[in-house]
C-alpha cells in the first residue's frame, strides 16, 4: 500500500512514482478519498469548507492529472466517487454536496479531454449505504426516513457499490464515458415521491 494525502500535491506525486516503480502502468484509478463536515451553512467554518473542497473536488484532480501518463500507456479508466448529495440537495451537506456536484461535472470535463488519451473517466454517485460512517452518525430516524423514501427501501452493499465501480473499470465498459451512475436503490429517481403514495400502486 502507499499512503498520501491526496489534497496534497507532493504526496500525490510520490505515490504515483512508487506506482510507476513497482508496476509501470496503472489500468484503474479510483478516487474514493472522502471527507464530510455535518453542518448548516451559517456553522461551516471556511476551515472545513476548504478541506472538504480540498478532498473532495482538488484530491480527485490532483490524482487523475498525476495518472494521467501511467493511464495512458494501459488504455486505463478512472472512476470518481460522487455522492447523490450531489445530485439532490439536502441539509447539512453544504460543503460535501457542492464538492460531489463540482466532482461530477469535473469527470465530465475529464473525460471529453482525456478521451484522445485513451482514458475513460466515469463517476460513480452511491445512494445510503451501510458504511462504517453510515453506522456511525445515522440515528434510528434517520435510517427509517431513508428506507421510506428509497424504492428499494434498503440501504446499499459496500459489495454493490464495488461492483459497479469494477464494471465501469473493465472493458465491459469500454465504450463509457463521461457518466454518472447513481447506484442508491432509486433514490435519485425516485424524486419527491411520497412513500405513502408508492405503497398504494
Amino acid at each position: 500500500a502507499v499512503t498520501a494525502d491526496v489534497a496534497e500535491e507532493a504526496q500525490v506525486e510520490t505515490a504515483l512514482s512508487a506506482v510507476e516503480a513497482r508496476f509501470g502502468r496503472l489500468d484503474a484509478l479510483v478516487n474514493n478519498a472522502g471527507v464530510a463536515v455535518f453542518t448548516t451553512a451559517r456553522e461551516t467554518r471556511p476551515a472545513d469548507w476548504n478541506r472538504v473542497l480540498a478532498v473532495n473536488l482538488s484530491g480527485p484532480f490532483l490524482m487523475t492529472r498525476a495518472a494521467i501518463p501511467l493511464l495512458s500507456r494501459a488504455g486505463g479508466a478512472v472512476v470518481n466517487i460522487t455522492s447523490i448529495s450531489g445530485l439532490r440537495a439536502s441539509t447539512l451537506r453544504i460543503a460535501y454536496g457542492t464538492s460531489k456536484a463540482a466532482l461530477a461535472h469535473m469527470t465530465k470535463q475529464l473525460a471529453v479531454e482525456l478521451a484522445r488519451d485513451h482514458i475513460r473517466v466515469n463517476a460513480v454517485a452511491p445512494g445510503p449505504v451501510e458504511t462504517a460512517m453510515a453506522k456511525a452518525v445515522h440515528s434510528p430516524a434517520i435510517r427509517k426516513d431513508y428506507h421510506d423514501a428509497i424504492p428499494l427501501a434498503r440501504y446499499g452493499l459496500e459489495k454493490e457499490i464495488a461492483e459497479a465501480v469494477y464494471f465501469l473499470c473493465s472493458d465491459r465498459a469500454s465504450y463509457i464515458t463521461g457518466q454518472e451512475l447513481a447506484v442508491d436503490g432509486g433514490f435519485d429517481a425516485a424524486g419527491i415521491g411520497l412513500p405513502t403514495l408508492r405503497a398504494g400502486n
